[in-house]
């Protein structure tokens, strides 16, 4: 049995409750969204990681893993992530359904409170984040940054965003710049865990077998006594076509050559286009049935891989590609042939079927995990009216053929972005 539910809890905080018995553990989580600005990313960016490692009521991590053992082996996670121009701060904590307590404990009511301690109630020395703390969670940031460099493909994505979106906020990264979050100050955290806390808008999320009402009285009780004012403002901005092509090309010392193309589509939340352009990323090059993946992979085998993702609150989708270097310029007008092709209705009754089913199929898969639900739920935040996964799948098998056509007809090409290397062989 699911039942949804969703409510405030204070201006700007909203709580959703995703009831469903077939799960044996429970997952609950706050989200705290702000705007994406470059001076305060770094400083909000680390905030999750340095709260999910102490409370004031358990002091370090030792004291805090032991209480997690306690409560059969549950875990706190962090997040940062980008959805559109607003910079998502999440914490989660996860554990076994009450029912399978040995002893008729409430185990989804001891991880709510652990989840309002972790958040509210940080243990700060002098006013400020322990010292120690900081310092590893700033070194771990910069490794994860780092790691990101190494991975060229990731890489490669990251540079296309950076082109596309320059001078927009989401052109910034997850964390801030490198060298942001190298000159972050300790001194600074304070006030910015207080802006977070405050002012950001919130989205809570009580997912699994659980009872969310002691959850959402814990939440409720957390944000009254914090007297809450003003909430800032979380909007996205949509460049609807692009105005001129912008080509770069960098070279470093890899094997396998990057291709990225970034496209405006002109369509995003909140407008009723966009199942359709969920449809015609899947038919141009989200399934293996796509048409990029069939022409541009398998028939001429002019790269090793090749895919297109939409991203529907900033409208932008992007074509990645791993190819050699004397096929990359081939790749790429190959892509923007396939482009054509469906620009003109070119394509299938069976092929537009396929791409159905695929992205159907994504989305009633979603319901198996609730990680999926709540990555679900949390991009639905700007959304109206927030549609479970199911009545999504439902709305993508109404979409028609010319409705994919119109949109392709829309696609505008923004981006280049070349990573050029040695092409000796894929990596």
């Amino acid at each position: 049995m699911t039942g949804i539910e969703q409510r405030s809890v204070c201006d700007g905080v909203n709580f959703r409750s995703v009831r469903d018995s077939r799960f044996k553990t429970v997952r609950m989580s706050i989200h705290f969204l702000l705007p994406l600005e470059k001076q305060s990313a770094p400083s909000n960016a680390i905030l999750p990681f340095l709260l999910t490692r102490a409370s004031r009521k358990y002091p370090d991590l030792t004291q805090l893993n032991r209480h997690l053992a306690g409560l059969y082996g549950a875990q706190l996670d962090a997040d940062v992530q980008k959805m559109g121009d607003v910079q998502v701060l999440s914490v989660s904590a996860s554990g076994i359904a009450d029912r399978y307590s040995l002893h008729g404990e409430s185990v989804s009511a001891e991880l709510s409170r652990l989840l309002c301690s972790i958040v509210f109630d940080p243990p700060f020395e002098e006013g400020m984040f322990p010292r120690a703390g900081f310092e590893q969670e700033k070194r771990q940031m910069l490794e994860q940054i780092d790691s990101e460099f190494n991975d060229k493909r990731l890489y490669a994505m990251r540079r296309c965003e950076e082109i596309l979106c320059d001078g927009e906020p989401y052109g910034i990264g997850r964390f801030g710049s490198r060298e942001d979050v190298r000159a972050l100050k300790r001194e600074s955290l304070t006030q910015a865990w207080n802006r977070m806390i405050h002012h950001a808008r919130a989205e809570i999320m009580v997912l699994g077998d659980c009872d969310p009402e002691p959850v959402y009285s814990d939440f409720f009780a957390a944000f009254h006594n914090l007297g809450r004012t003003e909430t800032v403002p979380c909007e996205t901005r949509t460049v609807r076509s692009a105005q001129k092509v912008r080509d770069v090309s960098e070279t470093m010392d890899v094997a396998q050559c990057k291709l990225v193309l970034g496209f405006r589509t002109g369509c995003a939340e909140p407008d009723e286009a966009v199942p359709a352009c969920k449809l015609f990323s899947a038919l141009y090059g989200g399934t293996p049935s796509s048409k990029l993946f069939l022409n541009v992979r398998e028939k001429l085998s002019l790269c090793y891989y090749c895919g297109s993702l939409y991203h529907p609150l900033k409208g932008i989708l992007f074509v990645q590609s791993g190819v050699e270097r004397r096929n990359i310029d081939r790749a790429k007008d190959e892509i923007l042939r396939q482009l054509e092709e469906i620009k003109k209705g070119n394509f299938t009754p069976s092929e537009l079927e396929a791409a159905k089913l695929s992205l159907c199929n994504s989305y009633r898969t979603l319901s198996d995990s609730l990680d999926g639900l709540e990555a679900w739920y949390l991009s639905q935040t700007f959304s109206h009216p927030v549609r479970p996964p199911e009545e999504e799948a439902a709305l993508v098998q109404t979409v028609t053929g010319d409705e994919v056509r119109k949109i392709a007809g829309g696609v505008t090409l923004d981006t280049v972005y070349r990573l050029t290397g040695s092409g000796v062989k894929p990596q």
